[in-house]
């Protein structure tokens, strides 16, 4: 054994916890695992986009072309350009794993009439937007939600485990949360890329919507509103497959390949696996 991780992760229904692992508690931040959330202001707004275009508000790209095709049309409707994003460069703007969520809030700046510059601060009604839909969703007081700024320099919240589970089995029933999930539903390759565990758990084919976030972090939910929260406590990404497929074994969910994670070389050898004990 190489590595340890230690997993928490929680399954909520109807409002109430009905597994989990570790501490349910946990407060962490929902990084870009928020981006569900935060789409849905902007679907409402724009009733117009297509599927792919919410869905790539609420990914974390990998900018192959297909990704980023998106992007453009987001950014085109918002008649903003590249350079208006503020996520910084990885290697471009445009190419940033967050620019899907950007355009998206330059576009809901242009259907609301807010300037477009400073979007991603605090102090802006785009982030207090934000705020208040996240803290809606998860049915907790903004006021006493703690926040920090997230890598892609936008506002990032903290909350239980449970709450973020909450949240997630409260997105189909919510005004243009069925929209935001039969989106990334229909495109999980756009939400992350292949290996990626939301976009795995999504190409089970068993109705998951999900969404991962930095430090080993995932949400999800199923096809019946139950709604999941893992954080690998390390931060690793890495052990994010392999925990999620032993919860949801605990679960009684098939789970077909997701555990199933070889480790590689640099010559693409097959040198180890990653596997839940």
């Amino acid at each position: 054994m190489e590595a340890r991780h230690h997993v928490h992760a929680v399954a909520v229904s109807d409002g109430k916890i009905v597994e989990s692992c570790g501490d349910p508690a946990l407060v962490t931040y929902l990084r870009s695992s928020a981006k569900p959330l935060q789409a849905l202001p902007v679907i409402r707004a724009w009733p117009d986009l297509n599927d792919a275009e919410i869905a790539i508000a609420c990914a974390s790209h990998l900018h192959r072309p297909e990704q980023l095709d998106p992007v453009r049309s987001l950014l085109a409707k918002a008649q903003a350009s590249e350079e208006d994003l503020e996520c910084g460069y990885e290697p471009t703007r445009l190419e940033h794993n967050c620019s899907g969520k950007h355009a998206a809030m330059l576009l809901l700046c242009r259907r609301m009439e807010w300037p477009s510059t400073g979007y991603r601060l605090a102090t802006h009604p785009c982030q207090a937007a934000m705020h208040a839909e996240v803290a809606a969703v998860a049915e907790v007081d903004p006021s006493a939600t703690p926040t920090a700024v997230d890598g892609c320099g936008v506002v990032t919240y903290a909350l239980t485990l449970e709450r973020m589970a909450h949240a997630f089995s409260r997105l189909p029933a919510l005004d243009c949360g069925s929209r935001a999930v039969a989106a990334m539903r229909a495109h999980p390759d756009l939400i992350c890329g292949p290996g990626a565990a939301d976009t795995e758990l999504m190409r089970l084919g068993q109705g998951w919507a999900a969404k991962g976030g930095a430090e080993g972090l995932l949400c999800a939910v199923s096809g019946e509103g139950l709604g999941i929260a893992l954080k690998v406590e390390d931060g690793s990404t890495g052990a994010v497959r392999s925990g999620l497929a032993a919860f949801l074994s605990r679960l009684g969910r098939d789970v077909g390949d997701l555990g199933r994670v070889p480790v590689t070389n640099s010559r693409g050898e097959v040198v180890g696996e990653l596997r839940a004990d």
